[in-house]
């Protein structure tokens, strides 16, 4: 068994996602995740993160499936309507990638 999004395995974020968000918010998920997620919950290897738009400005809505802890975080970054409204981080136990729902494969 492997401890879920441990900072010293290699992350990545997918192609879809990096032409789809700032380097900042993609950064952004990996903080919380480090900062305000891990030792405060036990983690699955899929974290669900909805953009919401708050007042002009980027809210990072954190749950994972089978959980109640939910969490909404406020960042400085500005909102735009050509952000994806729901991303992935996906950790298989060797690398941690943030992707878009349409990128993850359905076996």
């Amino acid at each position: 068994m492997f401890e879920t999004f441990d900072a010293n395995r290699s992350r990545y974020a997918s192609v879809g996602v990096v032409s789809s968000l700032p380097g900042e918010l993609i950064d952004s998920i990996w903080f919380i995740i480090d900062l305000d997620l891990k030792g405060l919950i036990p983690l699955d290897n899929m974290l669900t993160f909805d953009l919401i738009n708050k007042k002009g400005h980027v809210t990072m809505h954190f749950s994972q499936e089978g959980s109640e802890v939910e969490m909404d975080i406020d960042l400085p970054f500005v909102y735009s309507n050509e952000f994806p409204t729901e991303v992935y981080a996906y950790d298989d136990g060797t690398r941690q990638t943030i992707l878009l729902p349409n990128e993850i494969r359905q076996r």
